[in-house]
C-alpha cells in the first residue's frame, strides 16, 4: 500500500511505469487493481515493477509464490524506480507452467543511482503465475 512517502499510482491515462508503451489502465493498472490476472510471466515482471515503484507490497506480496513468500514486505521509499529493460524471456506464455524473466531495473536515491539485474523464475498454478526467486 502506498505511503506518505511514495508516489501515488498513475493515473489510468497516464504511461505505465514499466515502460511497456502502452497506458497503466491498459497495462499494469488492472493487475494492481485486482481485477485480473497477469496471463504471462513478464507480464507478471512488469506489474510486480510497476507495484516496487508505486510502494504497493500488498501486490508484490500476493504474486509471490506461496511456497518462497516471505511473511511481510515493506518497499524502500527512498528507492525512485525509474526504468525497467526486459533482457530475455524463457517459456511463461498463457500455457506454459513455468517461465524466467530476466531484466535489469534502475534506481536513483539522493544523489546516487543503482540498478538491480535479475533472473526471476514464475510458475503458474491454475491460472495464475506467481513470482517464485531469481538470481541476482
Amino acid at each position: 500500500m502506498p505511503t506518505a512517502d511514495t508516489p501515488p499510482a498513475p493515473a489510468p491515462g497516464d504511461r505505465c511505469p514499466c515502460l511497456s508503451g502502452e497506458v497503466f489502465g491498459a497495462c499494469c493498472g488492472p493487475f494492481l487493481g485486482g481485477s485480473v490476472h497477469a496471463p504471462t510471466a513478464v507480464q507478471l515482471m512488469r506489474s510486480r515493477y510497476s507495484a516496487f515503484v508505486v510502494g504497493d507490497a500488498g501486490y508484490l506480496l500476493a504474486t509471490w509464490h506461496p511456497s518462497t513468500r516471505p511473511t511481510a514486505l515493506e518497499t524502500d521509499a527512498s528507492l525512485h524506480w525509474y526504468r525497467l529493460d526486459i533482457v530475455r524471456t524463457e517459456r511463461g506464455g498463457p500455457l506454459d507452467i513455468s517461465g524466467v524473466v530476466e531484466f535489469v531495473a534502475r534506481y536513483r536515491t539522493e544523489g546516487d543511482r543503482g540498478e538491480l539485474h535479475e533472473t526471476s523464475r514464475f510458475a503458474r498454478e491454475g491460472r495464475r503465475w506467481y513470482y517464485v526467486d531469481g538470481d541476482v
